[in-house]
């Protein structure tokens, strides 16, 4: 595969065959050796291949292999050029996203004090791992409720505070979303799910700023070193899982209708103003918004559990960010304004300040971009630019990327204790099972410093603060 490097943090996969646009992918020289000959590589020529893509397909420093997409994939469609919409491009967990938390009112020091309770209090709260069920058993027009209104329809019953809206990715509502087409399926998998964690690389971590790159940003964003942060990553559960399921089965026989050729039947797509991208994108959008619901009520139970150890405090949404999802921005390409189906599989929206769809308190600064890494290393809070809607879309990282398959991880971790070895680093851990622990030792994943050096030094984001974890509650 051809492979051309432009600059020390990014590289081009040049237009051959089939591509309709060139591969653009962020990477310094270091990461690029770990994925140069990872099927990932070949997984971002597929995707430029696909009908209205736009300037390129682009991925991300925490790149790895995914299902049609790379995760960490980003690639735009413009609809007016027979541009398609992909469940592929979106992934099964839609809406998987990342909200922070900002707590005032109880010490550090105590907290850090308490970290194995607090732990096991938040493990009790919220159920975690496959195919939990929470409190809250959702009647079929409540789901329905849950599908349009999102975050919204969590505030309305008490679940989180109306001021919670304000900085939340869409406000919390994706306002296209048509439950109409989620099928019987998705709904049976997803009313007993909302206020779960889920499994896999979900986690809620009660973290603290470590280090501070930009006081001035931190501060507008109510972060500060040695203040208290909970960070709270997880999606749409069995209902994005099985609405990705369903699609996927449709979307194979609408490509065949449209004449898509397809590198990969994984990409199976359709013009997105068809009737199928359509119904995709309308069942895509209540996913979305069960997920900001989830995300809503899971907030509403880490309230409470910091409030039953700790006593009255103020726990306020910092951000919240989505990452497996496609959506209709205004972009300009070439200097002129397009409306572009703009895919963020494993990435994550980063505009520039300024932007309208920046809540109006950061809106000079830039959109917040939240990246985890591991349970065992930092998470970063960072800031869109300008370049990044120039070169990305208005995208970033979201994360550290797996380098190890879940197997290959346990097998790295069999025979090892590894609550206890991230007890020696100062980490209580609580997770449903061993198994989701194993998945996700440190060894499973890129170094998060490595992936945040390469979008800070692409000017895809600036760095504000970064956090550690010091008590990690897993699927």
């Amino acid at each position: 595969m051809s492979l051309e490097q432009i600059n020390e943090n990014e590289w081009e996969l040049p237009r051959s065959g089939a591509m309709r646009v060139p591969g653009r992918v962020f990477a310094s020289a270091k990461l690029m050796d770990a994925i140069r000959d990872d099927p990932c590589l070949e997984q971002v020529t597929n995707v430029a291949c696909l009908p209205g893509i736009v300037s390129a397909s682009i991925a991300m420093p925490d790149i790895h292999w995914g299902y049609g997409f790379p995760i960490g994939g980003v690639a735009a469609f413009d609809p007016r050029d027979g541009g398609v919409i992909s469940p592929g491009g979106v992934g099964f967990d839609i809406n998987c996203g990342v909200r922070l938390l900002g707590v005032r009112g109880v010490r550090t020091k105590k907290a850090r004090e308490h970290r194995g309770e607090l732990a096991k209090a938040l493990l009790k709260a919220i159920p975690a791992g496959a195919g939990r069920s929470g409190a809250i058993a959702l009647k079929a027009h409540e789901l329905d409720q849950v599908g349009r209104q999102g975050a919204h329809w969590a505030v309305e019953h008490k679940l989180g505070e109306p001021e919670d809206l304000e900085y939340l990715e869409e406000n919390g509502r994706a306002a296209w979303a048509e439950p109409k087409y989620v099928s019987a399926d998705a709904r049976v998998r997803g009313a007993p799910q909302l206020g779960t964690l889920g499994s896999g690389n979900h986690f809620i971590e009660v973290q603290t700023v470590v280090e501070v790159f930009d006081e001035a940003a931190a501060k507008a964003l109510g972060l500060e070193l040695d203040s208290l942060t909970v960070l709270i990553h997880t999606g749409s559960r069995g209902f994005g899982h099985q609405v990705c399921d369903d699609f996927l089965e449709r979307m194979q026989g609408a490509s065949k209708r449209y004449g898509i050729a397809l590198p990969d039947r994984q990409l199976c797509s359709a013009p997105f103003e068809s009737d199928e991208g359509q119904a995709y994108f309308g069942a895509m959008g209540a996913a979305m918004n069960f997920a900001f619901a989830n995300r809503q009520v899971i907030t509403h139970r880490v309230r409470e559990v910091l409030t039953k150890a700790f006593g009255e405090l103020e726990v306020r949404v910092i951000y919240d960010v989505c990452h497996n999802i496609a959506k209709l921005e205004r972009h300009v390409v070439g200097g002129v304004e397009r409306e572009l189906v703009v895919h963020r599989k494993g990435a994550t929206r980063a505009f520039g300040p300024g932007h309208p769809e920046i809540p109006a308190p950061y809106r000079e600064l830039g959109q917040p971009v939240l990246v985890p890494g591991d349970m065992g290393r930092f998470s970063y809070v960072l800031l869109g630019t300008k370049d990044a809607e120039s070169r990305t879309f208005g995208s970033c990282c979201h994360g550290a990327g797996r380098t190890l398959s879940r197997t290959k991880a346990r097998e790295l971790a069999q025979g090892r204790d590894i609550p206890r070895e991230l007890a020696k680093l100062g980490i209580s851990l609580q997770a449903a099972g061993r198994a989701g622990i194993e998945e996700e030792i440190s060894e499973a994943y890129k170094d998060v410093a490595d992936v945040i050096e390469v979008v800070t030094r692409a000017g895809l984001a600036r760095p504000v603060a970064k956090l550690k974890p010091f008590a990690v509650v897993k699927g």
